[in-house]
């Protein structure tokens, strides 16, 4: 109890002497403030961009394995020339795997055809992204609808005039609400509306089917050339519930070596992707900014340290008399210490919470100019506000300690 008496009298004397002292405590704050700001605001960009980003992510699938003509990931060395000589994936890919695997529990075959403006009576859409995929597309992608249902069966197998649509389509197009059961005309082809997928939203990598039109891909065959490089064929293979994605990239790529006839001391004339390449190489980068953002708001608090131990140091000079004062009516020297300790850690504490104040309001601007919810995580929140005790502390214990060991007979001399 004496100790929270002892400790609440030095905060009110601290509060007061910040109080008197308006503008040399605000140009005290302005080094702290800009630090903790630095630190909090890159930590909850890194937060937010890899929180996107893996929403983006989880979307292909965490399962999965894309059997396509690139790598999504290459360091410096890229051979690129190597990669530009391989074969596109192929329908006899796509069925000898679908046949043969052991491990998948769905193969599908995808192609982005083209970008088209899509109308409907006097309602116009442009940059729809027009894409045909089997019948299994919808096991190895995440999606839901808004409206309606996937492609049966029998609908994939014989090439249906039937489409699904997104929903920022769906939207402009029918804004009633009442797309599915219409008929739209695609790639000169009328054919009609079964479903519409559920708003996802903009992401980083682009992956939303806000503005997709998907068709079947037997239907798409009939006007294009679904094996063309053109479009972009991929291969999806999506691993059975409880089969590690490693032993499914792993009979993948033995499955193709097979398809494709190639001899043991061949290279691999495909790739196998996986969502697991992209995080990895994020969380590399990620790891850089950090390391970066602290390193800027690490020397902004630094100096702002440096600055309220300056300014403590003034403070105990000019309170010198009032130290001596305290001293002779029986103040001991840890009161004086815990004094001018709390003093420098409530300016930096008031620092912090001005920085952590300016990076909330900064999410609301984010929020209204990109339409990006920022990500304010609690633990950026609680390690912004230790680092600001911790430079209190560290920027305060000098002139606390000077001020608590002085003589309080030359103390009360002191003009």
């Amino acid at each position: 109890m004496l100790f929270l008496k002892l400790f609440r009298e030095s905060f009110l004397f601290a509060y007061d002497a910040l109080r008197q002292n308006k503008l040399r405590t605000i140009l005290s704050l302005l080094g702290v403030t800009i630090g903790i700001f630095t630190i909090i605001a890159v930590q909850s960009a890194v937060d937010t961009l890899r929180n996107n980003l893996q929403n983006s992510v989880n979307k292909l699938g965490n399962n999965s394995v894309y059997v396509e003509k690139w790598p999504w990931v290459g360091g410096s060395d890229f051979p690129w020339w190597k990669y530009l000589q391989r074969p596109e994936p192929k329908l006899r890919d796509f069925n000898e795997l679908e046949r043969r695997s052991q491990t998948a529990e769905a193969v599908s075959y995808e192609v982005g055809i083209d970008r088209r403006t899509i109308k409907y009576k006097s309602n116009t859409v442009d940059g729809a992204r027009i894409s045909a995929a089997s019948k299994d597309h919808n096991k190895t992608w995440n999606f839901d609808f808004a409206g309606g249902r996937y492609f049966t069966e029998m609908e994939s197998k014989t090439g249906a005039p039937i489409t699904i649509i997104g929903f920022d389509i769906a939207k402009d197009l029918f804004p009633a609400g009442d797309g599915v059961g219409k008929q739209i005309k695609v790639m000169g082809r009328y054919v009609t509306i079964v479903g519409v997928f559920s708003k996802q939203g903009n992401d980083m990598l682009g992956i939303s089917t806000d503005k997709q039109v998907l068709l079947p891909l037997n239907f798409a065959r009939n006007i294009i050339d679904i094996q063309s490089e053109r479009y972009g064929p991929s291969l999806i293979v999506r691993g059975k519930k409880g089969i590690p994605v490693d032993d499914v990239e792993s009979e993948i790529r033995g499955l193709m070596r097979s398809i494709r006839s190639l001899r043991p001391n061949q290279e691999d004339n495909f790739a196998l992707n996986r969502t697991t390449m992209l995080t990895n190489e994020l969380d590399r980068v990620f790891s850089i900014i950090n390391i970066a953002g602290a390193i800027i708001g690490g020397f902004s608090v630094v100096v702002g340290g440096f600055g309220i131990a300056n300014i403590m140091f003034v403070s105990v000079k000019e309170r010198t008399n009032i130290i001596g004062i305290q001293k002779s009516l029986g103040a001991k020297n840890y009161f004086i210490l815990l004094q001018f300790l709390i003093e420098a850690v409530v300016l930096c504490l008031l620092g912090g919470l001005i920085g952590l104040f300016a990076v909330y309001l900064l999410t609301f601007a984010v929020k209204a100019a990109a339409d990006i919810q920022v990500v304010l995580d609690l633990n950026n929140v609680i390690r912004g506000m230790t680092i600001s005790v911790a430079i209190g502390v560290f920027s305060g214990i000098i002139p606390a300690y000077f001020a608590s060991r002085l003589d309080p007979v030359e103390a009360i001399r002191t003009n």
